[in-house]
């Protein structure tokens, strides 16, 4: 009997631990996703190419708040102001975080 406590016990622990797994998983993958077309314009070559900022190992920080101040309009852009007025201050966390991860 106290085996089987400790059992299931154990296998609700676990559970509960698995639970966050997918979650923070499944932000990874929708950062990501929203920040395919960014592909387009910027680089994520190493040497960068082209006028625009190379996105590898930009600063997350530093990305948040670009973002915010093109959505905003406290930054003038030509396109980047009309991207980000699409994105939630979620989505824009999301792709910096996911931003961060490429090397």
């Amino acid at each position: 009997m106290k085996r089987s406590r400790i059992l299931a016990a154990g296998i609700a622990v676990s559970m509960m631990a698995l639970a966050y797994v997918p979650q923070a998983a499944a932000e990874v993958e929708r950062g990501e996703l929203l920040t395919t077309s960014c592909f387009s314009c910027h680089s994520i070559d190493l040497e960068g190419a082209g006028n625009m900022p190379n996105l590898v190992g930009y600063p997350r920080d530093l990305m948040i708040s670009q973002m915010q101040a093109f959505k905003d309009g406290s930054r003038p852009g030509t396109i980047m102001n009309r991207h980000a007025k699409g994105y939630t201050d979620e989505e824009i966390v999301m792709m910096a975080d996911y931003f961060d991860t490429i090397q």
